[in-house]
């Protein structure tokens, strides 16, 4: 029996200093990240921006690769099925790490379980907006005209089960009450029907917008976070104005294959921390629409498991459901 434990005492040293030596050579090639959604998206200019700036502590570029399919699911099923070497890792917007869990019947990750968190990057909060010949000037206004044309007012999201999507439905858990949804396949015919009138009413990211919002084309009524965004200082939050509970934003994190050691996750942790807290990288994330977030490993785990519980709630009681 002794002899036993004696032998698996070796062996677990022998592979704790393999994992140390391996950490400290760490990295020595390039470092890929897949994002799992088409290139171009808000998750695209937030990992250029942080991810750039980061490789320079690293002393190796991370190589964004965007793997899109099933909600996001597909690109984050492949990140935890990677080998867990620091090598393939993943910038996983908040539906594929919170949401998919509920909307999805057959979810082939876990995403409480099979990551190693390594930070949070950024909060984007939802700005709900109207069009400018819709005759509301205030969230108040808003509630009232909606609350008077029951299922009437259409609301545009990209797809459903899309933060945008769920952010309306919340919204009418909230407040009482009942809308329609319109989901669109792309951000820009969204955006051009909206801005025409077509569409009167979005919860959308604010990087979607920055530009229509600068140039005036369209009226927000609130952002639906708890502090004011720095991109839309103006504008105030859903807090401010009496929903305390109606919080919905889009978040992104980097994650990294379960079993990844810990000293990989920590180097990592650490570089791309930095990079986010950079004073010119924290700038261009804000004048790109982009709220900078960071924290620990165990913050971000405990993080996750909270959205997990959220949005399984809104998500049920709503009936949302997606194959």
């Amino acid at each position: 029996m002794l002899k036993a434990i004696s032998i698996a005492a070796t062996v677990l040293a022998a592979m704790a200093q393999a994992s140390g030596a391996m950490a400290q050579s760490y990295p020595d090639r390039n470092v890929r990240v897949t994002i799992p959604f088409p290139a171009g998206g808000a998750a695209d200019v937030l990992g250029r921006i942080v991810l750039d700036k980061a490789a320079g502590a690293t002393g190796q570029p991370f190589v964004i690769e965007n793997q899109a399919g099933a909600g996001g699911n597909a690109g984050t099923a492949a990140v935890a099925r990677a080998e867990p070497d620091g090598y393939r890792i993943g910038l996983i917007p908040s539906g594929p790490l919170s949401v998919n869990k509920t909307l999805s019947k057959a979810l082939p990750y876990d995403p409480e379980k099979d990551f190693e968190p390594i930070t949070l990057l950024a909060r984007m909060p939802n700005i709900i907006v109207v069009t400018n010949a819709l005759p509301v000037r205030s969230l108040k206004e808003l509630i009232e005209y909606v609350k008077a044309r029951p299922g009437q007012v259409n609301y545009s999201s990209i797809g459903p089960g899309s933060s945008q999507h769920i952010a309306g439905a919340y919204f009418e858990q909230i407040t009482g009450t009942k809308m329609t949804h319109v989901p669109y396949r792309a951000s820009p015919q969204l955006v051009t029907d909206l801005v025409t009138g077509i569409i009167p009413l979005s919860f959308q990211l604010i990087p979607n917008l920055l530009g229509q919002l600068q140039a005036d084309q369209l009226r927000p009524l609130a952002v639906t976070s708890t502090a004011r965004s720095p991109s839309q200082p103006n504008v105030p939050t859903t807090v401010e104005l009496g929903l305390p509970t109606f919080i919905s934003d889009a978040w992104f994190a980097m994650v990294a294959p379960k079993g990844t050691p810990r000293a990989i996750v920590d180097k990592l942790n650490k570089a791309i921390v930095e990079a986010v807290k950079d004073p010119a990288t924290n700038k261009r994330l804000v004048e790109a629409g982009i709220d900078p977030a960071t924290s620990t490993p165990e913050e971000l785990r405990a993080f996750i498991s909270a959205e997990v519980s959220k949005w399984r709630d809104v998500v049920t009681k709503a009936g949302i459901t997606v194959e």
